[in-house]
């Protein structure tokens, strides 16, 4: 049997385990480096940095912004929290912490967030193996690309919160 994923905002206990957290060298450019992401969680307000942790050691990392406004005028963004910088550590790929850690965000996000609609999130369209993921995962492409990325065009996939949210 699996081991629950839990969401853990970042404290002093899980910060290290972020910290040490490392990425498979083609994978960085599509989610950069933890320590940026965390300086930006720093100065943005409604951004809030996510420990990923199973028995007790962090397996990965993810960034939330209660609002979706890097998107800006895109119509889902209304109303969306963005999902940002996910990661699962390289060490811990394979294992299908991926699309277990995506149901744990989406439970989270759907207790501190309820009233919002949907989780929002841009993925590189070069980045085949987390497009798996998310869309194993329950998200929906909206069927635009996103073109404000360093590392080129990204498909705008979301998810809904709740049940009664087509």
């Amino acid at each position: 049997m699996n081991s629950a994923i839990r969401v853990l905002p970042l404290d002093t206990d899980v910060r290290p385990g972020v910290l040490a957290l490392r990425v498979q060298d083609a994978q960085l450019p599509f989610v950069g480096r933890i320590g940026d992401s965390l300086a930006d969680v720093a100065v943005c307000p409604g951004s809030e940095a996510l420990a990923l942790v199973v028995d007790s050691v962090v397996v990965g990392y993810v960034r939330i912004d209660r609002r979706a406004a890097a998107m800006g005028e895109h119509p889902l963004a209304e109303g969306a929290v963005a999902l940002r910088s996910f990661m699962i550590d390289a060490g811990r790929q394979g294992e299908g912490l991926g699309g277990r850690a995506l149901d744990a965000i989406h439970a989270y996000v759907a207790g501190r967030h309820p009233d919002r609609e949907r989780i929002l999130l841009t993925v590189n369209v070069r980045n085949e193996a987390a497009v798996h993921v998310y869309r194993r995962a329950g998200y929906r492409d909206s069927g635009e690309l996103y073109h404000g990325g360093l590392a080129g065009p990204q498909f705008v996939l979301w998810r809904p919160l709740h049940p009664w949210n087509p």
